[in-house]
């Protein structure tokens, strides 16, 4: 029986290696406000990315330590609020945030 290795990917906040699997991909994406972070879940979008814990604590220290710049290899200033709901929002059984706590808590009516 022939073993196929996991892919292992670092996490641009606390620096630990871990299957990419347990990881969320982040991708930059250029709107009409500039540059947001947005989560890959299903690791599908195109573009370079960086990976994370989907951890509240391993985004501060990404957002902390100016991580997300350096990994998407970008020097504009990086907007992490949908990213910010992403990570934070308590998720339904799912595994997609319930929208209506995310407004809540950003203050937009559902």
């Amino acid at each position: 029986m022939v073993r196929r290795a996991m892919p292992e990917r670092t996490c641009v906040g606390c620096r630990q290696r871990a299957p990419a699997s347990e990881l969320l991909r982040i991708i930059a994406v250029r709107d009409e406000a500039g540059l947001s972070l947005r989560p890959d879940p299903r690791r599908r979008l195109p573009g370079r990315g960086a990976n994370m814990h989907p951890d509240p604590a391993c985004f501060a220290l990404a957002v902390r330590r100016r991580a997300f710049g350096r990994a998407l290899r970008i020097t504009e200033v990086l907007d992490h609020g949908l990213l910010a709901e992403h990570v934070d929002a308590p998720t339904t059984t799912s595994g997609q945030p319930d929208r209506a706590r995310v407004a809540s808590r950003v203050g937009r009516p559902t």
